[in-house]
């Protein structure tokens, strides 16, 4: 039976700028900044990503693409609509979708959701901060997700 290793990364610090709708708005500079410490962190202690879910939104594009730039190799990237604003099930939805020949993913997006998908998924109560990362793994498929508790294998904060 193989290990699933699901990555998540709550999208960098972003700045609201007036008259932005709320899927446009970009990094702030803190978060420009944040972004490749968080990528280094990955390629150090996650290695090699499969597959990259990212919502859509501008921030989260953004954060992908500074993270990503740090890696030994970029993973094959989908956006994804459903992950923009999504609800802990929604999300739980996209990781049940994965393809079983997927052994890490790495999920990109936005509270609450993130943070609630954890909570669930671990079984205990764990809040992401903008540029965090938590790594969970299980036994068995990606549909299994959600039946029995996550080992909250790691989690890190990046910061530049």
């Amino acid at each position: 039976m193989t290990d699933r290793r699901l990555v998540i990364l709550r999208h960098a610090k972003s700045a609201w700028p007036e008259d932005v709708p709320d899927h446009e708005r970009p990094l702030a500079e803190r978060g420009e900044r944040d972004a490749p410490v968080a990528g280094r962190w990955l390629a150090e202690h996650i290695g090699v990503i499969d597959v990259a879910l990212c919502s859509p939104a501008t921030r989260a594009r953004q954060t992908w693409t500074l993270a990503a730039g740090e890696l030994a190799s970029t993973p094959d990237t989908r956006y994804d609509e459903r992950i923009y604003g999504a609800s802990p099930g929604d999300l739980l939805d996209v990781v049940q979708g994965i393809e079983d020949d997927v052994g890490t993913a790495v999920l990109i997006g936005h509270n609450p959701g993130l943070s609630h998908l954890v909570t669930a998924l671990a079984g205990e109560r764990h809040e992401l901060k903008t540029s965090s990362i938590a790594v969970l793994t299980w036994p068995g498929e990606w549909t299994d997700a959600g039946s029995a508790p996550a080992t909250l294998a790691d989690v890190a904060k990046p910061r530049g």
